[in-house]
């Protein structure tokens, strides 16, 4: 069954914590409930990093995922890749981004072959890559370009108890009010309900819609968006027999017992959204990619070019993202 297969984790930015992110995973394995997982990235330098960092973590060159259960016990199994240059922390090579995207490659083909059970992606430093040549502005839309989606795939953030989804992304809040339309939160709360149901074995998933203006617009006085733009999106999600509510005033949305009335909030840009979940579950919030044919998740963190090298990263927003892509995959599978 998928759900028993490893986890394909793929390398990141070398120059950057995941690396040791990996390790302390792998160290923390029976403490912490981590499912077995393969590693994609370069043997040899896991094994000085490891030293560097003062961890005692065997690793295991492996030829496929296959040999990564009888591994995982005693080793960390990794599925080698090639660096063009020398890895120095905290210091990005874009000779390297090569590598860094054949990791995200090899580890959708080995998912999508049915060789792991998920996708689970340590954090990239975008600017490194466009150096390299990237034209993706990201994981997500790199991911959604290797599945050949037509649609865009949907970002949830999730952590201690809160799912949110931000309907606008990586763009200024000018931008974002200027962005939104009821037609794309129509699509990410279809694609959310259909996740949860999914994903997250939720038989009939309630969605919150989150106002866009203080006191939900006030009647228009303070914006007229809920009235032109959210709350007929509310409105379309109820006709396609989506159990959506709202917009709800954000400043009430996210304390404890109003949480227990969704399952997830759509929310109209990126702090909305970010804001509660970080304060609810700073260190163990996990970043979902909702509406791919395989899945994948991230820890809630960048790459800490700051950290690397120092052996001071904490492992729990990684550890966090394998457990939930396991469930997930189990979910999906019925297993």
């Amino acid at each position: 069954m998928t759900a028993r297969l490893p986890l394909a984790v793929t390398m990141g930015e070398p120059a950057g914590i995941g690396g040791e992110i990996v390790l302390k995973a792998w160290a923390e394995r029976r403490n912490t409930g981590v499912p077995p997982f393969v590693v994609l990235d370069d043997p040899d330098r896991l094994t000085r990093l490891a030293t560097l960092i003062g961890l005692e973590v065997p690793v295991r060159a492996v030829a496929g995922p296959e040999e990564a259960g009888a591994v995982f016990d005693s080793a960390l199994p990794v599925l080698p890749l090639v660096l063009a240059a020398p890895v120095e922390p905290g210091r990005p090579d874009p000779a390297n981004g090569a590598a860094v995207i054949a990791g995200i490659d090899r580890a959708v083909e080995l998912v999508r072959a049915g060789r792991a059970s998920a996708v689970v992606t340590n954090p990239i430093q975008k600017s490194a890559l466009y150096a390299a040549g990237f034209r993706h502005p990201g994981h997500t839309e790199y991911l959604a370009h290797l599945a050949g989606m037509t649609e865009e795939p949907v970002m949830m953030l999730a952590g201690g108890g809160l799912r949110v989804v931000p309907v606008t992304i990586h763009v200024s809040v000018r931008q974002a009010v200027e962005m939104l339309t009821a037609e794309a939160i129509v699509h990410c709360g279809r694609v959310t309900a259909a996740a949860l149901a999914r994903d997250f074995g939720i038989a009939a998933p309630r969605l919150a819609v989150a106002a866009l203006n203080p006191h939900a617009g006030e009647g228009g006085s303070m914006g007229r968006e809920e009235i032109e733009v959210i709350a007929p999106a509310v409105a379309a999600l109820r006709a396609e027999g989506i159990d959506a509510a709202g917009p709800w005033p954000a400043d009430t949305l996210f304390h404890a017992q109003a949480r227990t009335r969704y399952d997830a909030v759509l929310c109209m840009y990126h702090d909305q959204a970010l804001i509660p979940l970080k304060t609810v579950d700073f260190d163990t919030g996990v970043n979902v990619t909702l509406g791919l044919p395989f899945v994948r998740t991230s820890p809630d963190h960048g790459t800490a070019l700051d950290l690397a090298g120092t052996g001071r990263a904490s492992a729990s927003s990684l550890v966090a993202a394998m457990r939930m892509a396991a469930e997930m995959a189990a979910a999906r599978t019925g297993s």
